[in-house]
């Protein structure tokens, strides 16, 4: 359902560019948000300021989540790294809250659109 709403919004606002990016992005976030989450709820927002789409998902997440480095064969563990590359490749970053709890990503806008 976010990754439709993600690209639903972002075709709406004219950044039909980022929106296979960004689809995964947020898959990936809210997929750690869930599976590693304490609470009952997960917040997702989408925000475009200062040349920069951001993506963040709030869920009661214990720790820091990190870059893993997944061995070949592992069916899991790479979502941070995608998201890592993806963020860098559109010129952005990502990163979590001090309490680890919002995990974040940034992409530039196209300039277009920014």
């Amino acid at each position: 359902m976010v990754r439709r709403l993600t690209a639903a919004r972002l075709r709406f606002c004219g950044l039909e560019p980022l929106v296979d990016d960004a689809e995964l992005i947020v898959s990936e976030l809210v997929t750690n948000a869930i599976r590693h989450g304490t609470g009952a709820q997960v917040t997702f927002t989408m925000t475009v300021r200062n040349g920069f789409l951001r993506l963040a998902v709030h869920g009661e997440t214990t720790g820091r989540p990190v870059v893993r480095h997944a061995d070949d064969d592992a069916e899991r563990g790479r979502g941070l790294f995608l998201v890592n590359c993806l963020a860098s490749a559109h010129g952005g970053t990502w990163g979590t809250s001090d309490a680890g709890t919002t995990t974040w990503c940034t992409l530039a806008v196209p300039d277009s659109r920014a």
